[in-house]
């Protein structure tokens, strides 16, 4: 048979996850290919590319809509566990597809289209010209390395907070110097001791003889954790004492508006706040914890 379309994969897999136990996705890539009844040859079909397996690329996009919909979650690499939001969808629903989905505000900020409200669905959009706002090929080939990124983003930032704060700390360092701060200095970074630190997690030598620094520190918090401005304040006290005028605070979390007003505006110091998504993004740009394939 043909291969079932990608939005056709939803339900299923969400469906294996409903009594509770983990499953791996080798054990749920052999279940759709029975659920499917698809021979090998449907399974080793390939993109037009011809770089990619259709099968294993729409399970792969299958985990991602259903985690982003916090449906599911990854205890660990390539493992599968159904939530309690997962298993309230089932009780009430026998299909999955992306309308459905869009019921909910993270899955919906994800794909960047509002909430799903009075049965229908609106493109973010400044324009509500359906014509001029149609994509060309180009646009869209854009769009589809956009969303890429952005999975491969929040998969990355998933992994740094499984580290420790030390190793954490270590990851802000090299990411520092990866994106030329520091020149080429062999001693241009590093982390502080553990404890007694006074609120400083790294320092990065923009001079051999050190006479110029950057100092940072490394928040490592769950990503929806807001860090205010007191936080900041703390920051730049410690600059203080350390006679510093540059500083950059890091952390996987957000940054509240009042936390950015004072750091741009009235902070006596130069500080630069850079939130999960930047760190993200950064670590991609700098491939700090990721590789090119």
């Amino acid at each position: 048979m043909a291969l079932p379309k990608f939005q056709d994969f939803l339900y299923p897999f969400l469906k294996k996850l409903e009594d509770g136990k983990d499953v791996t996705s080798k054990e749920m890539k052999s279940f759709l290919i029975e659920h499917f009844g698809l021979t090998p040859e449907d399974s080793a079909l390939k993109t037009k590319s011809g770089k990619t397996i259709q099968f294993e690329d729409r399970c792969s996009w299958t985990r991602q809509w259903l985690r982003r919909a916090l449906l599911i979650t990854l205890p660990q690499r390539g493992m599968y566990r159904i939530t309690d939001r997962g298993k309230d969808y089932l009780k009430n629903h026998t299909s999955l597809k992306e309308s459905d989905l869009l019921e909910y505000p993270e899955y919906a900020e994800y794909a960047g289209k509002s909430p799903k409200s009075s049965g229908s669905v609106h493109i973010k959009s400044k324009s509500t010209d359906t014509t001029n706002s149609m994509p060309t090929p180009t646009e869209q080939l854009e769009s589809a390395y956009q969303i890429i990124v952005k999975d491969l983003a929040a998969d990355l930032l998933q992994k740094v907070l499984e580290q420790s704060p030390k190793r954490f700390e270590q990851i802000v360092v090299d990411l520092m110097l990866a994106m030329g701060y520091g020149g080429s200095l062999d001693d241009a970074g590093m982390v502080t001791k553990f404890s007694h630190d006074d609120g400083i997690d790294g320092i990065i030598k923009e001079d051999k003889l050190g006479l110029d620094k950057i100092y940072i520190q490394a928040k490592r918090y769950a990503i929806g954790n807001t860090i205010g401005k007191p936080d900041i304040h703390a920051f730049a006290g410690a600059l203080d004492e350390k006679k510093a005028n540059k500083g950059v605070f890091i952390t996987t979390s957000r940054f509240s508006s009042e936390a950015r007003k004072y750091a741009e505006e009235k902070a006596s110091k130069k500080i630069v706040l850079i939130d999960g998504e930047e760190l993200a993004r950064y670590m991609i740009e700098y491939n700090i914890g990721v590789s090119t394939r």
